[in-house]
């Protein structure tokens, strides 16, 4: 990504800026408010959407549970159709980003598994009429109540992923808004879902798509852009048409017109902003680009348990939480359950503030979630590797770093 003059220490303390992670001014705000500003959470089963509204907002978990509760704020299929946590004035624009989506893997099951549309079709018609706006069901009831209307998919199915026709229909009817998901014990972080009839209307164009990413994101590419949302080449370069976006000097970045004077006149804040936030947190996934955000000093540091010895500069996407300080991560972090503690590796050194921050952190963590899951995989099992390896760290650390367990 080429910045031209801006320094990257500007860029990183803006994005952190924008993404509500520079001190806690915004504590008070609600979930939607949060992810209306900052754009939404990605969810993939693990605590990152917890994590991420604690660190903006000072958000416990009950809080969000309970605008979960209220659809004040749902997980739903959005940008490229993945997860994610969205605000109820997203919730059209969000289903349109993903829509395409449901309908592709259906074509795909028609080529390749002998599935028909028309039988898919007749399938959601007989969940809806299974579906109540008050007592979810969840997959295996919905499985022995709609019968035979449920086609196994056999052994090829299974190697796509794809035992039966039921996950082809719910996938449908939650891209429809007839259908939404809703978490089982009310948890985001759980992996055991029903369904609820639900009448959400679904609309929104390419370029409502665009504005939002940009005033959540901006300065950001086009590819950035793409990444995000999934569009080719055309797609998004109809979609970007109607913003007033200005490219920043030297550079591939592109810019609200409106932001222009505020980013012009930002400065990079004296006083360090710390924050510990998920491994898919938006600093980084709405861009993708991680090297953005890692200070030349850090590019050369060792990947936590990394089986390939690559350095962490040079990686797509982070294997572990990350600490940050005004945009820039300043260190890995994971929490061991089984020993109720935050374990980290810094690479700058502990200060009042930073142990604050950390503290905090792991006390939400043990009390409100008892785990930060990176994704729904992930257990205390599967990450004792990186566990061990930041304990390793902490014993090796050298001056002006900091590597420890709280």
């Amino acid at each position: 990504m080429a910045n031209g003059d801006i320094p990257a220490a500007k860029l990183r303390a803006w994005w952190a800026h924008r993404q509500w992670l520079d001190g806690g001014a915004h504590r008070g705000a609600s979930p939607a408010q949060v992810l209306a500003a900052t754009g939404w959470a990605r969810s993939v089963g693990g605590a990152a959407p917890y994590l991420g509204l604690f660190a903006r907002a000072g958000l416990r978990r009950a809080e969000v549970d309970a605008a979960v509760a209220a659809v004040e704020v749902q997980e739903l299929p959005a940008a490229r159709g993945c997860t994610y946590v969205l605000p109820a004035e997203d919730f059209a624009l969000g289903l349109a980003a993903g829509a395409g989506v449901a309908e592709s893997e259906i074509a795909a099951a028609v080529r390749h598994l002998g599935v028909t549309q028309d039988e898919v079709e007749q399938l959601c018609l007989a969940v809806s009429e299974l579906l109540s706006d008050t007592e979810p069901l969840g997959p295996q009831q919905i499985r022995t109540a709609a019968g035979p209307a449920v086609r196994t998919l056999g052994e090829d199915g299974r190697k796509r992923g794809l035992s039966s026709t039921l996950p082809l229909a719910l996938g449908l009817l939650q891209a429809r808004g007839l259908i939404r998901r809703v978490p089982v014990d009310g948890r985001l972080d759980r992996q055991r879902y029903g369904y609820l009839r639900w009448n959400q209307a679904v609309h929104g164009e390419a370029a409502d798509l665009a504005r939002r990413y940009f005033s959540w994101a901006a300065p950001a590419s086009v590819r950035h852009f793409r990444w995000f949302s999934g569009f080719n080449a055309a797609t998004a370069k109809a979609a970007l048409a109607p913003l007033e976006l200005i490219r920043l000097p030297g550079s591939d970045l592109l810019l609200p017109a409106e932001l222009a004077d505020e980013f012009a006149e930002f400065t990079v804040p004296d006083e360090p902003a710390y924050a510990l936030v998920a491994s898919v947190d938006g600093l980084h996934l709405l861009h993708r680009d991680l090297p953005r955000l890692v200070d030349p000093r850090d590019a050369h540091r060792t990947i936590p348990a990394s089986r390939t010895g690559r350095s962490f500069g040079s990686e797509a996407d982070p294997s572990t939480h990350l600490v940050v300080d005004r945009g820039r991560i300043i260190g890995f972090w994971e929490y061991d359950p089984e020993q109720r503690e935050l374990v980290h590796q810094l690479f700058v050194p502990m200060d009042a503030a930073l142990r604050a921050t950390v503290d905090a952190v792991e006390t939400f963590v043990r009390e409100d979630l008892g785990d930060a899951r990176s994704f729904s995989l992930d257990s205390p099992k599967s990450r004792a590797p990186k566990l061990a390896a930041l304990r390793t760290a902490n014993r090796y650390a050298t001056p002006g770093s900091s590597s420890t367990t709280t």
